[in-house]
């Protein structure tokens, strides 16, 4: 089951309890769901509709930065439309095969969920074009001489794609989605609403400063949020702290070196190689990858798009630029238009 979800973590669980907390995590209805609140109107509108019409849901794309909740909403459209959910990624798709197999399983109206869409094999992305639109494949069946085409048809289905790189969907693909939807970073009182829910199915008490900095900690991010929570819950425990208070939240994640705005070494590190040897950019992104140790695609994804959110970092036809405010943030004098 895909971990990049609202209100699940990304730590592998320990045992069969603790893997039942994680689950528990994940919201099951959209009233239960925190956040992404346009999104959520919309969606309840179109899932009203289509049950009333008794019809599958259109196919839903659902693109953004990772943890923001896509698995988890997709889970929650098809609760709500009272039908059956299978689950898979782009890259373990690897043929025409294997699409037929997940297909072939669906019943009238059932979620098909694709995370990491983008990753699809171009081969497979254009058997789902027929899938999608007309709900049939045509496959090859046998070898040689006896080789013939079959006209497979299939039940009404929803396809629930997520991405986090929407731009390197193809065209053809993303028109195929009735409803394209953008997930945005949750606000600071959106993830302290998360972080009392998750408290409580951890049976752990949260002062409301200690929710409140571990949400300004958390990158706009539940997953983050979620993650951060387990981690401080250890530090309480261990000094015996009947609760979480701001004190212990912030003892942890400094050790952690999570700062005040959710900035972690990695963060650091990006800002300050910009700042120390390209004095403050513009900058490649392949320059920075072979800086710091990390690939490009990791940066792009998990790291840049926060630090462009808060406004620490600009992308600019010549490269990657660090702001004013990010200087600011790491206590360094911004240098005069002179000296850049």
């Amino acid at each position: 089951m895909d971990e990049k979800n609202h209100g699940i973590l990304s730590d592998k669980p320990q045992d069969a309890g603790e893997a039942q907390i994680e689950l528990t995590l994940r919201p099951q209805t959209l009233a239960e769901y925190i956040g992404q609140e346009q999104l959520k109107n919309k969606l309840a509108v179109y899932i009203k509709a289509a049950r009333e019409r008794e019809e599958a849901l259109d196919h839903v794309l659902l693109y953004g930065p990772p943890g923001l909740g896509k698995t988890t909403l997709a889970m929650v459209i098809a609760h709500e439309m009272a039908v059956n959910i299978k689950t898979t990624s782009g890259p373990a798709i690897e043929k025409p095969g294997d699409l037929v197999a997940l297909l072939n399983e669906l019943q009238p109206g059932d979620v098909l969920f694709i995370d990491e869409i983008h990753r699809l094999p171009k081969v497979v992305e254009e058997m789902l074009y027929s899938a999608m639109e007309d709900y049939y494949i045509d496959i090859v069946v046998g070898e040689g001489p006896t080789a013939h085409p079959v006209h497979f048809p299939l039940p009404p289905f929803t396809l629930i794609g997520a991405t986090t790189r929407a731009g390197m969907l193809s065209a053809p693909l993303r028109d195929r989605f009735g409803i394209v939807e953008h997930m945005n970073y949750y606000t600071t009182d959106e993830l302290k609403q998360i972080v009392f829910r998750s408290a409580r199915i951890f049976n752990t008490k949260v002062a409301d400063e200690g929710a409140h900095e571990l949400a300004l900690r958390s990158r706009g991010t539940p997953r983050i949020a979620n993650r951060l929570l387990k981690r401080v819950r250890d530090f309480a425990q261990v000094a015996h702290k009947s609760q979480i208070d701001f004190a212990t939240v912030k003892q942890a994640l400094d050790l952690l070196q999570v700062d005040s705005h959710g900035l972690d070494e990695v963060d650091r590190k990006i800002l300050l190689t910009m700042i120390n040897f390209y004095q403050g950019g513009p900058v490649g992104l392949k320059t920075i990858a072979a800086n710091i140790g990390e690939e490009t695609n990791t940066i792009e994804e998990m790291y840049e798009p926060y630090l462009i959110q808060i406004g620490y970092l600009t992308r600019t036809p010549r490269g990657r630029v660090v702001t004013p405010a990010a200087y600011q943030h790491l206590g360094i004098t911004y240098p005069e238009s002179g000296e850049k």
